[in-house]
């Protein structure tokens, strides 16, 4: 059997933690996953894995084994890469982590219309708010939206989400409109672990840049669950315009505080830096940054329609 490709299965299986799911990503039987791990122990002359009928996991030699060999395999790919951009075209897996607002909304349709560009590729998207790890998790990219936090990784930006403070008009109707952060001490907020953190909402004034403390009675670690409450008019949000710009546009949330507006979160490809970046990063990199433009969809709204000054409660 071909050495090269036992070791690639062996670390597909090692990432894991499953043969059958290393099958079912590569595309071939589990039988022949179990031969490509049994042909390298043979040559190897020890056990890398242990297996039972529940789990799979790495032996002491096999952990050792697979630090090397993920050097290995990435510096063989990148040898690979560097004579491909020469000649073809973005092929294989390409394998993404980002937020699932921001992912389901924004990226995925892109992402059709980037794999009917080039049919050769093949995408395996995850959705999750938790940070990956690019590279221990075996991903190509990770879109990231925040602050972005120093990091080992390549970070490019792609575009930007202003952080508003909004509410539906109905609930403005009935509990006013607030002019100053501390305005808010008398409303409802509804508040996200993930944007902004907690229970704390940053605000930018003359003295610079403050955090303003906010209470009320519904709070979710999913921003799409805080979005719903504010457009059903349970109280005022404070969230990414990516997420709320439609409601913005549509007139069902009204922008408010704008005045105090913090800085804009940053929409960042995150990936390793690596001399040779393979073109299918590469090419869909340039692809999500042309698309979102200086001016992505979620800021078509008017700004200057929005509330900014007033008498509070009216």
């Amino acid at each position: 059997m071909d050495r090269l490709t036992s070791m690639r299965v062996f670390a597909r299986v090692a990432r894991d933690g499953s043969f059958a799911a290393a099958a079912r990503e590569l595309d071939i039987s589990r039988a022949m996953v179990s031969k490509h791990v049994m042909n390298l122990e043979e040559n190897l002359g020890v056990r890398l894995l242990n297996r039972n009928t529940r789990q799979v996991s790495m032996t002491e030699a096999g952990a050792n084994y697979l630090e090397r060999l993920q050097h290995i395999l990435a510096d063989l790919d990148e040898a690979e890469e560097a004579v491909a951009t020469l000649t073809s075209e973005p092929r294989g897996i390409l394998r993404l982590n980002a937020p699932p607002s921001f992912g389901a909304f924004h990226l995925v349709p892109l992402l059709a219309e980037f794999m009917q560009m080039y049919p050769k590729v093949q995408v395996e998207l995850k959705l999750t708010d938790r940070t990956a790890g690019v590279v221990e998790e075996g991903f190509d990219l990770a879109i990231e939206v925040g602050r972005l936090a120093d990091s080992s990784l390549v970070a490019r930006t792609l575009a930007h989400s202003r952080l508003v403070v909004a509410g539906s008009p109905d609930y403005l109707a009935r509990h006013g409109t607030p002019q100053t952060p501390a305005d808010l001490d008398t409303h409802n907020c509804l508040t996200s672990s993930r944007f902004p953190p907690r229970d704390e909402w940053p605000f930018r004034g003359p003295d610079g840049d403050t955090l303003h403390k906010v209470n009320g009675r519904f709070r979710s670690n999913i921003g799409d669950a805080v979005h719903r409450m504010a457009v059903n008019g349970l109280g005022l949000t404070m969230l990414p315009t990516y997420m709320i710009g439609n409601d913005l546009r549509a007139g069902r949330l009204q922008a408010l505080l704008l005045d105090y507006e913090p800085a804009p979160y940053a929409i960042a490809a995150m990936y390793p830096d690596r001399r040779y970046l393979p073109v299918k990063v590469r090419s869909l990199v340039d692809f999500l940054a042309e698309r979102f433009g200086p001016k992505p969809d979620w800021e078509a709204w008017d700004p200057e329609g929005q509330p900014r000054s007033g008498k509070a409660g009216g």
